[in-house]
């Protein structure tokens, strides 16, 4: 693990706002699922007796809350912008994000996806570009970083880079996910965020922030990419290099320009979980709440079950953010379950 100083700058937390959220929201009308919100009696035992709702992004068009972002960021582009197309970098559910919307918008898409990226999630993204002009461009994480290549491969085809989260028009868009949880559950006591590069963190804590003042907003991350939480507690950017996790969607780098300034003003915690906590929380929701969810999709759950003596009895929000889970990895993912 690396560590680098950086001083955040707080003018870029206004680059979003519940304005720009409401506007997303607007954009993505009749486009993007309203994914239900839902409560398990199972899950909210196993949270000492929360009321626990649970916002089912897994069922989200593309499986996880990133159409949202992709498709918002891709709908304001100028015609420009669309005529010479765009690249992404994305280990799966950003990359089918955008795939998706770039099909529905007609724009060329270029992404830019590890070799090693899940099996599910690479053959879904090749499916949302087929038949279009876009295309996929693997490679080796041990020797480039996604960076890199997609900056090159960028400048070489003069397309417009759509980070996978550190983007105002992404973080508004995942905003929209936390802006549908509040007007249907109403206030609540505390909302849990899984966090990667803190796009879907941002969004939502910037809605909670202006629609319920007294929730307390909680990232969560897995315990082996832990730069978040470690750049949250110093106020100083930390960077983690290629993380081993099972949770996928959370192997980004460090936070963002935007993500990083945004966390610290609007966030108020953000906690760990070791993969086998997360893995248990995970099979729980499949068997009992009936929910197809991928690693990073469980964190939210997995951090409320961490702290359930804190939120007993009290009205909890949990994001469920996708359910791309790879079932060539369920074997694994059950015997980390099992770990002591």
């Amino acid at each position: 693990m690396t560590d680098t100083a950086a001083t955040p700058d707080a003018a870029l937390t206004q680059a979003v706002t519940i304005e720009s959220v409401r506007r997303a929201a607007e954009r993505l009308s009749g486009v993007a699922r309203r994914t239900p919100v839902m409560t398990s009696r199972s899950v909210c035992e196993h949270a000492d007796g929360a009321d626990v709702f649970m916002k089912c992004e897994n069922l989200q068009r593309v499986g996880a809350f990133k159409f949202r972002g992709a498709y918002n960021a891709l709908a304001n582009l100028g015609d420009d912008e669309r005529a010479r197309g765009v690249l992404t970098y994305s280990s799966g559910n950003h990359a089918q994000a955008i795939a998706l919307s770039a099909r529905l918008l007609e724009i060329n898409a270029t992404i830019v996806m590890p070799e090693d990226a899940p099996g599910v999630k690479l053959s879904a993204t090749r499916a949302y570009l087929a038949g279009t002009p876009g295309d996929v461009v693997t490679y080796n994480r041990a020797e480039v970083t996604r960076e890199e290549i997609g900056a090159r491969i960028a400048e070489e085809r003069g397309l417009t880079i759509i980070p996978p989260y550190d983007h105002p028009d992404v973080i508004a868009g995942q905003g929209t996910a936390g802006l549908e949880l509040l007007e249907e559950a109403g206030p609540l006591d505390a909302l849990f965020v899984c966090l990667g590069g803190g796009g879907l963190l941002s969004g939502c804590a910037t809605v909670a922030r202006a629609l319920s003042p007294g929730c307390r907003v909680i990232g969560v991350e897995p315990a082996a990419a832990d730069d978040g939480a470690r750049s949250f507690k110093t106020g100083r950017l930390h960077t983690v290099h290629n993380p081993e996790t099972i949770a996928d969607g959370a192997r980004t780098p460090s936070l963002g320009r935007y993500t990083f300034p945004i966390i610290l003003e609007r966030v108020d915690e953000i906690v760990t979980v070791p993969d086998p906590g997360l893995a248990r929380a995970m099979l729980l929701l499949w068997e009992r709440a009936k929910l197809v969810v991928e690693p990073t999709g469980a964190l939210a759950i997995a951090g409320l079950f961490q702290q359930r003596e804190r939120w007993a009895g009290k009205r909890v929000g949990a994001l469920i953010s996708g359910g791309n889970v790879d079932p060539a990895a369920i074997p694994e993912l059950i015997t980390i379950a099992h770990a002591d």
